[in-house]
């Protein structure tokens, strides 16, 4: 599976004891501030072209010359095909992506960790909207594109930031700990045309957690860009009310268990449910 090589640091971070001296040195002491000045400047280029070769990414000619490691993460895909089609659910970016239920609790487990959507969001009665639906998660790898980009026309609300700390989301470290209400995250409330009202998050990994999003309270369209991480590999969760989507045969039975499934951006995953539009 791609994305597993980073497994190997996580597995040391998180299940031995130096590991964890590490990671708490580095959550309670100014180290993050200088590993991002480091990897925005032009030192970071050795480091740099050790990265693309550990983790097979491949550049075109016009993007060999980067001059640091953020622009070389920054990187935009030159071209997307996106599925155009209303009613077809598509992601919203490069992944593996995992399906959770939601309880009538408005609970969701992951890797052994139990969240309460109040305390994901911070926000009890936009919980409750949630209880019974599906929850979607899209883990992007280090050699994906981490651009990200809106799953249908509607309107977007506020940016709500919460701040937080900085653990892994590999899926060692989900195991160890609640990484997804530990972490930095930001949110938003979609008021989608043809899925109802999605809360989209966005999650900050280990170290740097950088979430760029470029817009709120405006109207958007299908494929547009919405923002990107800077700097790691990150998450995507989305949040749909009981009764508004349906997965295609082939990604939801690939996800049985454990299991993931390789999505790309644009890509069509699922499509409305019958009678599950919504217009804002």
């Amino acid at each position: 599976m791609r994305g597993e090589k980073k497994e190997g640091m996580a597995t040391f971070m998180y299940t031995t004891v130096p590991g964890r001296l590490l990671l708490k040195f580095i959550q309670m002491s100014h180290a993050d501030r200088l590993i991002v000045r480091f990897l925005k400047s032009r030192w970071s280029v050795p480091f740099l072209n050790w990265y693309r070769k550990h983790y097979e990414v491949t550049l075109s000619k016009e993007q060999e010359s980067y001059q640091s490691f953020r622009d070389f993460f920054a990187r935009k895909r030159k071209s997307s095909v996106i599925d155009i089609t209303p009613d077809h659910l598509i992601s919203p970016c490069d992944g593996w992506l995992s399906l959770y239920s939601v309880t009538e609790e408005s609970v969701f487990s992951i890797k052994g960790s139990h969240y309460r959507i109040s305390d994901f969001l911070k926000d009890d009665t936009l919980a409750r909207n949630y209880d019974g639906g599906t929850c979607l998660v899209f883990r992007l790898c280090p050699e994906d594109y981490h651009h990200y980009l809106y799953i249908d026309d509607g309107y977007q609300g506020m940016n709500h930031f919460i701040p937080g700390m900085l653990h892994s989301v590999q899926p060692v470290a989900c195991s160890s700990y609640p990484v997804y209400t530990l972490n930095r995250r930001s949110w938003c409330l979609m008021a989608t045309e043809h899925f109802g009202p999605v809360v989209q998050t966005e999650i900050g990994a280990l170290i740097v957690g950088g979430i760029v999003n470029y817009f709120e309270n405006t109207r958007f369209s299908r494929g547009m860009e919405k923002g990107h991480f800077e700097l790691a590999g990150s998450t995507i969760v989305l949040l749909f009310e009981p009764g508004r989507i349906r997965l295609l045969p082939e990604i939801e039975n690939g996800m049985t268990g454990d299991r993931e499934v390789r999505v790309e951006m644009g890509q069509r995953i699922g499509e409305r449910k019958a009678g599950g539009s919504f217009s804002s």
